[in-house]
């Protein structure tokens, strides 16, 4: 799923390439996408793009007339800039087509369950329906990250993900964070010490600030190409039973639904395994506790 960092460049990319432009019409290939009815899709056609703006995991458009098109990529939705009108949607992965006069911008969902949505909206306080509350880390100071983190007690890997706490972090980003924290996934948040949590502070603003650079480079002045949740450069994520990078231990994790939690045991948990959600209730008491049980 597009997270906080390559959310802020599609943003980014957008304003660069189609700030100014008109929006001449919305092509939908699929049905299921739009969410909203009133105001129709027709409201927008032939407005003027004022910006663009990130609200949350979402893509605002931002056009005259106080309208707005709010965007949510879920987990496999992608946008692709194509330098020509009227392009074509491709078939089976295209679900729609935004027409300008001199590009058209693709939306794609390379899945079988198409969960990605589009909202028309009328006035600034119609977006307050899509804001779910959570604290902008990257303009948070410890004290606000504290109040937020530590106002429920959650694991940390949830704290992270829930969109009313924190903005704009899911699963790949939260694993990344919590590694470069030193701090298991698992840990309840109103059983941290002050240092750890200032510890998950920096590690959080610093591991979203460096990955938003990352993909800010690899799209240069162009749109993004390559929008991924699993990257060769990061540690933890998407690495089962690959080395560590500090410590050389392989990456554990912990399945869960469609989702996994990526982690290493003895620089986030004390070389201590955590439970499997399905694996280690088959198991039960043959279940290895620690790195070395599992290796043997």
């Amino acid at each position: 799923m597009p997270e906080l960092p390559d959310v802020t460049v599609y943003v980014e990319r957008l304003q660069a390439h189609l700030q100014g432009s008109v929006l001449r019409d919305v092509r939908l290939a699929s049905p299921f996408l739009l969410r909203s009815v009133e105001p129709p899709l027709a409201a927008v056609k032939d407005r003027r793009v004022e910006g663009f703006r990130r609200l949350g995991k979402r893509i605002i458009f931002v056009l005259e007339g106080d309208h707005f098109l709010v965007l949510h990529l879920m987990v496999a939705g992608r946008l692709k800039l194509e330098p020509k009108p009227g392009a074509k949607i491709p078939g089976k992965v295209g679900l729609a087509a935004f027409d300008f006069d001199a590009h058209t911008l693709l939306l794609t969902e390379a899945s079988t369950k198409k969960r990605a949505s589009l909202y028309a909206v009328k006035g600034e306080a119609g977006l307050v329906a899509h804001e779910r509350g959570g604290l902008e880390v990257m303009q948070a100071d410890l004290q606000a990250f504290t109040a937020a983190l530590t106002a429920k007690n959650h694991t940390l890997k949830r704290a992270l993900t829930d969109p009313r706490i924190f903005s704009g972090i899911g699963n790949a980003y939260s694993d990344e964070i919590l590694f470069e924290a030193r701090l298991s996934p698992l840990k309840l948040t109103q059983r941290l010490e002050a240092d750890e949590v200032a510890r998950l502070f920096a590690a959080t603003q610093a591991c979203l600030a460096r990955w938003t650079e990352v993909l800010r480079a690899e799209a240069g002045d162009g749109f993004p190409k390559k929008v991924t949740a699993f990257r060769e450069d990061m540690a933890v994520h998407g690495k089962y039973r690959q080395p560590c990078p500090v410590c050389g231990t392989k990456v554990q994790r912990i399945a869960y639904a469609e989702n996994e939690t990526n982690y290493c045991p003895t620089c986030q948990n004390e070389g201590r395994l955590l439970k499997d959600r399905s694996l280690s209730r088959l198991l039960k008491d043959d279940w290895p506790k620690t790195v070395d049980e599992l290796e043997r």
